[in-house]
């Protein structure tokens, strides 16, 4: 009994000690354990649900982006509408004005088959006049016959005598018949010269037909995928950095499909540019080195081009033996616009007109084909060198050894210095209908006249200016003062603050000569 007491007592302790031993180690080691999972468990919901506040408020910026790109479609739709619009409405325009044109021209074919009626027919009445002319002159023999019998038989005078006072007497009748045949004489001359001349000025832009060709400052360059803007565009932008480093344009990427926008206000820059773009995207490798390797051989070819382009502007106007140096700057001239018009096709237009009408005067229409092709040289160089390309035109042409007719005829053509010879003459009237010429020049006809009354306004505004006058174009601005109010003297001083008011007011291309007028007029009449 005592022995089981003590087994059962044992064995109680035994358990006690067992348990407290499992119970200090749960407390030791399962209890942390299962804390450290409880708290990961309330961490990974606070994750969870983080991730879903994220993932609502991606989807809330999804939904804001997709309805401002809808809007953006919707605003680029609608200004693209516009401009089509825009666009429709400039062409007809254009055509209405067109139409007004020939309209116009065919009047003037008209007009000018009833002048040549009209000349026909005076020159039939000019015949007819002739005749009884004769009749007179013959009339008048008679009489002078018969009144010479009669003073012979009355005055018993002698035949010379008779044919003194006879001859005094008719001289006297046909004095005022004579002056009269001569003031006819010479307004029928005036009459045929001027249809002449404006017979040879038609016949010549008959003959010349010449495409106006208008340039823009951005160049669209088509691409075969959208994938290639990203590979344009390169890692971090620096393909792109690197093509405009090195062309001097502005690479422009925007939304527009499979296509991208070259822009810069130079020409010859812009071309190589387009050049060297569509050769890396047919090559397909685009990084910084192969675009330094084809931005050059652009260049290279490019330069072929400019000499190509002069060559064929040399062989159209019938014009030989020019200098290389003479050559590349007519090439340049390509890439050159004034107004909208291109410089070189302008500048051939010329060279026929001036040859035309050279050959229809019977004069050197060599010189004159040579002069208006080189007349707009010095344009080529006008963005580098100081100066009116009037001025930098003339030097070239001496430095390169051109014959002194020709470097006149440049220098006469915009009437700063007098033209001394008919084919400088001849050079200035074809640079005028050349760029006169409807859809030639892109001015308004609004704006070019605003520009010429405000010459004219800015010219009267000073003291003593009675008139001011805009001529060549708005090349040339004459000032004619009030001769007591204005000496001699103040008259250069004049001249030089009305040009340093026009230089600081308007915006003008070349330059404007300012000629200030100071006359004195002394009037009497005899009774």
């Amino acid at each position: 009994m005592e022995l089981l007491m003590a087994l059962v007592i044992g064995l109680a302790i035994a358990i006690i000690t067992s348990g407290s031993i499992i119970l200090w180690a749960w407390r030791t080691f399962l209890l942390p354990q299962q804390q450290k999972l409880e708290a990961m468990k309330q961490k990974l919901e606070e994750e969870k649900s983080k991730a879903e506040r994220m993932q609502k408020e991606a989807e809330e910026k999804f939904k804001d982006a997709e309805t401002k790109l809808r809007d953006a479609n919707l605003l680029v739709r609608e200004e693209l509408q516009r401009e089509r619009d825009r666009l429709e409405q400039e062409y007809r325009e254009r055509r209405e004005e067109l139409l007004r044109w020939e309209r116009r021209l065919s009047q003037r074919e008209e007009q000018t088959d009833r002048r040549m009626n009209q000349i026909e027919e005076r020159e039939k009445a000019i015949k007819k006049e002739e005749q009884r002319i004769q009749a007179l002159v013959k009339e008048a023999e008679d009489l002078n016959r018969k009144a010479k019998e009669e003073l012979e038989r009355i005055a018993e005078l002698t035949p010379e005598q008779a044919k003194q006072i006879v001859l005094s007497k008719v001289e006297e009748e046909l004095q005022a018949e004579i002056a009269r045949k001569i003031h006819e004489a010479e307004e029928q001359i005036k009459q045929e010269a001027e249809m002449k001349a404006k017979k040879i000025l038609a016949t010549t832009m008959q003959r010349c037909a010449v495409e106006v060709a208008s340039e823009m400052t951005v160049t669209t360059v088509s691409l075969p995928s959208e994938e290639m803007k990203g590979r344009i565009i390169g890692r971090e932008g620096r393909n792109i950095r690197t093509f405009e480093l090195l062309t001097g344009v502005d690479l422009i990427v925007d939304d527009t499909p499979e296509a991208v926008v070259l822009s810069c206000f130079d020409p010859i820059r812009r071309e190589i540019a387009r050049m060297a773009l569509e050769m890396l995207i047919a090559d397909g490798r685009i990084h910084p080195a192969r675009i330094e390797e084809v931005v050059e051989k652009a260049r290279q070819e490019m330069e072929q081009r400019i000499i190509q382009a002069g060559y064929e502007a040399a062989r159209a106007s019938m014009v030989d033996n020019l200098h290389e140096g003479l050559i590349k700057l007519l090439g340049r001239l390509k890439f050159r616009t004034s107004y909208g018009q291109n410089v070189l096709d302008h500048s051939v237009e010329v060279s026929h007109l001036a040859g035309i009408m050279a050959d229809e005067l019977k004069v050197n229409s060599k010189i004159a084909r040579r002069a208006g092709l080189l007349h707009d040289i010095g344009k080529a160089l006008d963005h580098h060198i100081e100066g009116s390309h009037v001025e930098i035109g003339i030097e070239v042409l001496r430095r390169y050894g051109e014959p002194e007719e020709v470097i006149h005829a440049v220098a006469a053509h915009h009437g700063d210095i007098e033209p001394k010879s008919v084919e400088a003459v001849l050079v200035l009237v074809a640079d005028a209908l050349s760029a006169s010429r409807p859809g030639a020049r892109r001015e308004s006809f609004e704006a070019y006249i605003r520009r010429l009354e405000q010459l004219e306004s800015i010219a009267k505004s000073f003291n003593g200016v009675d008139k001011a006058y805009v001529i060549q174009a708005g090349r040339e601005v004459r000032v004619i003062v009030k001769p007591e109010q204005v000496d001699d003297a103040t008259t250069a001083k004049l001249a030089r603050e009305i040009a340093l008011k026009i230089q600081q007011d308007t915006q003008f291309p070349g330059q404007i000569k300012v000629t200030v007028i100071r006359e004195t007029r002394a009037v009497e009449y005899a009774r």
